[in-house]
């Protein structure tokens, strides 16, 4: 350090040698902890991260095309079987074909749920699937006809149906709310929004007239005994109308949610 230079740089320099100094023991201090504690950052998920669309997430949620297709699957097992080996040609008793029927469609639901199991994939869809399977074969083999066996998902899509008006009647749509689950970052802000709670109320009514025509065709079938016809409708006519309903309800919430977006002023 020359002469002339002032003691205040001098005293400056200093400073920031030592500032450097107890910086990098700081680092080294860090560095040992976190590879001696195995402490590794936690990244912090995007809130920016583009979600799946909505008819993305209530299809997982509702099992997709695939869940429709392995619900449908010991249904069919079921009609086929219960037709075919009730034929006089073949000699079976009424209610040994009725055995021979519950057999498969229980085996093949339970062979969708091993499926599953054998290829780690989630068998929500099917465990619900096998209960309502079951307690219907139960039924039919209990009183010795076929046509119970699809009393349980009559009686179901009754009572879903009956939920939903009543949530409609207490100004709580529930397709609101599995809206504001499945695509709305599990939010309800929707009550805030006159023309989306408008939407859901009437949409929520579409689904519960939807459900009860489905299980409605199927109730008079059971009532005149029509045991097969009940297994055809609800796989030839049954499901067609969900589809139908199900894109709709896509279509008109898309609907206002992109003209609102469009009304918004840009700040």
């Amino acid at each position: 350090m020359s002469g002339t230079e002032p003691r205040h740089v001098a005293h400056e320099s200093v400073e920031e040698r030592l500032s450097g100094v107890l910086g990098e023991v700081e680092e080294k201090l860090a560095a040992e902890i976190i590879a001696e504690q195995d402490l590794h950052e936690v990244k912090q998920p995007d809130d920016e991260d583009e979600l799946p669309s909505m008819s993305e997430q209530i299809a997982e949620q509702l099992g997709g095309v695939r869940g429709l297709i392995e619900s449908s699957v010991p249904v069919l097992a079921f009609v086929l079987l219960n037709v075919i080996l009730s034929l006089e040609a073949l000699g079976l008793e009424k209610r040994e074909a009725l055995l021979w029927a519950i057999i498969g469609s229980v085996g093949s639901a339970l062979a969708i749920g091993g499926v599953r199991l054998a290829r780690r994939q989630p068998i929500r869809h099917a465990v619900n699937g096998l209960f309502g399977i079951a307690l219907g074969a139960w039924l039919a083999w209990r009183t010795g006809d076929a046509k119970n066996f699809y009393l349980p998902g009559i009686l179901l899509t009754f009572g879903q149906a009956a939920v939903l008006l009543v949530s409609v009647a207490f100004r709580k749509p529930l397709i609101g709310y599995a809206w504001g689950i499945m695509a709305n970052k599990g939010k309800q802000d929707w009550f805030e929004n006159s023309r989306l709670f408008r939407t859901f109320q009437w949409l929520t009514v579409l689904w519960a007239v939807s459900l009860t025509v489905r299980a409605g065709i199927q109730f008079v079938l059971w009532q005149i005994g029509e045991a097969n016809a009940i297994g055809i409708v609800r796989i030839l006519v049954s499901w067609p109308i969900y589809a139908a309903t199900f894109a709709f309800t896509i279509w008109a919430i898309h609907r206002v949610t992109s003209a609102q977006r469009r009304e918004t002023p840009v700040t």
